[in-house]
């Protein structure tokens, strides 16, 4: 049986650097950092005071009054995210067959919000006050059920919840939906907006957070004085389409999606296994798919979080799975810009890979500066500009020891 081939058709993100596809990629290329001081509520108190925030979002650009008010933020992000990847995409969901255009979008968290504040009410007037959209509000789930309803969608509809591995997992899983023939076009990506009192003190008191108050050395995936991530938010979402599908329509196709690698490391609740084995799976698995060799991938988009196991142990999951070719390759952290978006990371990372596979650019790893002992491989501190991108992989690695590698081919036609 012939194996059927996945087109990305379409593009759209929600980021702390850019909230449209063309502001996102100029500040990627001018490696622009999107961290700055938290202004969602008061850190006098706490010692994590930056964040990576959304800046001038404005739900009624995307969708009307009574929905948005029937949205959290992460799915706001979710929706408008992918009514940009829509429109992009030029798919006319007027003369498409809707049953069979399906929505793979996960946030790995859904809103704290809400429960912080129907906790509060809880505690101080009772149960008869919590808001009875608490629920519908609340879980992660409703991303991918609010982008069906806000574009009629109704073919398969899911979500995957693997932590910081979520949105990789998620366009993963919408490209074997479409592979299988359960549908001719996915939605996908991930989603996520957790900058809240509760979810900055719980990741700062696992010791994932940077203490940083200098934006500019917050986030530095690979430098030697990392010390924690810096936590972002927003959205990615793609349009995976098969390619008779595509072709079909006359769409434009921006790239090929064509290897996923999902593995487990069941080593620990928190950090990657130290000699990288499981990621470094993920990569062959992906590899293997796409049809190519190790040695034709030329550029990583790392998980890169900035922590100091995990930088070290992909670093070693990379070396594990390309030997001496890791020297050759470019591997980059987009989290160096953006922080780590969790559930939105691998999608918005993925969309990084498909623009750096069409232009043949490959952003630096802005903050890098001073290289650590342990960590040897070239990890872009200036941007590569001269080298052919024919293919590329975006990697992610969540709590729980889920791996997810994404692997993007150029489209020549």
């Amino acid at each position: 049986m012939e194996k059927i081939r996945v087109a990305v058709t379409g593009m759209g993100v929600i980021s702390p650097i850019g909230n449209s596809m063309d502001i996102f990629w100029e500040n990627i290329k001018a490696g622009t950092v999107g961290i700055g001081e938290n202004t969602r509520f008061d850190t006098s108190d706490i010692k994590w005071k930056l964040d990576a925030e959304v800046k001038d979002f404005r739900a009624a650009d995307y969708m009307d009054a009574k929905s948005a008010r029937r949205m959290e933020l992460f799915s706001q992000y979710a929706v408008a995210a992918a009514k940009q990847a829509i429109e992009n995409s030029g798919l006319d969901l007027g003369t498409e067959d809707v049953t069979r255009i399906g929505v793979s979008v996960g946030s790995g968290i859904g809103s704290l919000q809400v429960v912080e504040k129907n906790c509060q009410i809880l505690d101080s007037r009772g149960a008869g006050r919590v808001n009875p959209l608490l629920v519908p509000l609340m879980i992660s789930n409703m991303a991918a059920g609010n982008v069906a309803i806000a574009f009629g969608l109704k073919g398969k509809c899911t979500n995957v919840v693997t932590a910081c591995a979520t949105g990789t997992h998620s366009i993963g899983d919408a490209m074997r939906a479409i592979q299988c023939g359960e549908a001719d076009v996915m939605i996908a990506g991930g989603c996520e907006a957790a900058i809240t009192p509760i979810g900055i003190a719980g990741f700062g008191a696992l010791t994932a957070l940077n203490e940083s108050t200098d934006p500019l050395r917050a986030s530095i995936p690979f430098d030697k004085e990392r010390g924690g991530f810096v936590m972002g938010e927003g959205a990615g979402v793609l349009v995976l389409e098969s390619f008779e599908h595509a072709k079909a329509r006359g769409a434009r196709i921006l790239a090929e999606l064509a290897g996923y690698g999902s593995t487990c490391d069941a080593y620990h609740i928190t950090s990657p296994a130290p000699d990288g084995e499981g990621a470094a799976r993920a990569m062959l698995l992906a590899v293997k798919e796409a049809g190519i060799r190790p040695e034709d991938v030329d550029y990583i988009n790392a998980h890169g979080t900035g922590t100091h196991h995990n930088d070290l142990y992909e670093t070693r999951a990379i070396k594990a799975a390309f030997g001496e070719h890791a020297y050759r390759l470019n591997v980059n952290s987009t989290k160096s810009m953006t922080g780590h978006m969790l559930g939105a990371a691998g999608a918005v990372e993925c969309i990084v890979c498909v623009k750096s596979v069409r232009e043949d650019y490959i952003h630096r790893t802005a903050g890098y500066q001073i290289p650590d002992e342990e960590l040897d491989l070239n990890y872009t501190k200036e941007a590569e500009t001269k080298k052919p991108v024919r293919y590329a992989i975006s990697n992610s690695l969540g709590f729980g020891g889920h791996n997810g590698s994404l692997l993007i081919a150029k489209y020549t036609g």
